[in-house]
């Protein structure tokens, strides 16, 4: 008869979701792993396979929770158009200044996720491009909206502003990391929000 597990599963998965967004995949050694969960080797093995399975499993924790976020403020109703984007960019801004470490912040274990594999990691690649349809299909939706109701003056394709303010924001995390302030990353918000208003 199989011995039960004695450590809950969920609050281990989220402590190595956490491993892996501060340091990468490469840089965290099973050891981070271990220290991180409080697991031994075994028990990490015998639950999760691999690393690479248990990196997989927590980056789909990680992307479930941030794009259940962003579509929560893609998705207001009770906000104009033009509203949410801004809000997005907010929630953007305070989540870059506000989750600092030696001045840098974590970033986005997608971003991350796809800088350092670059596409050598075909599930890490699917988790990913999966995620990067869905944030794109809102953003192209409220942006749409936002051109009927007038919020939105421009007139470039929803889909071409969608990429544009999701690259922004990828970009946005990536100088968090860098080391960039707030005030940086306000006016990097700002002179987005004056584009799609110019």
């Amino acid at each position: 008869m199989a011995r039960p597990r004695m450590f809950d599963e969920e609050r281990a998965l989220d402590a190595a979701m956490h491993a892996f967004w501060e340091n990468g995949y490469e840089a965290t050694s099973t050891q981070d792993l271990c220290t991180a969960t409080g697991l031994g080797r075994s028990s990490i093995y015998n639950t999760f396979a691999s690393k690479h399975d248990l990196f997989t499993r927590s980056l789909t924790r990680y992307i479930e929770r941030m794009t259940a976020d962003q579509m929560a403020i893609l998705e207001d109703a009770e906000q104009a158009p033009l509203d949410r984007i801004r809000t997005l960019f907010a929630r953007t801004v305070d989540t870059e200044a506000g989750t600092r470490k030696d001045g840098h912040s974590r970033g986005c274990l997608t971003v991350n996720t796809t800088v350092e594999f670059a596409g050598r990691d075909p599930e890490a690649a699917r988790l990913v491009e999966r995620d990067l349809d869905v944030r794109l299909a809102a953003l192209r939706s409220v942006i749409a909206a936002g051109q009927t109701d007038g919020s939105i003056t421009s007139k470039r394709p929803p889909e071409e502003l969608a990429r544009f303010l999701n690259t922004v924001v990828g970009g946005m995390r990536v100088a968090g990391q860098g080391g960039a302030d707030r005030a940086t990353l306000d006016a990097t918000a700002q002179i987005t929000l004056d584009a799609l208003t110019n």
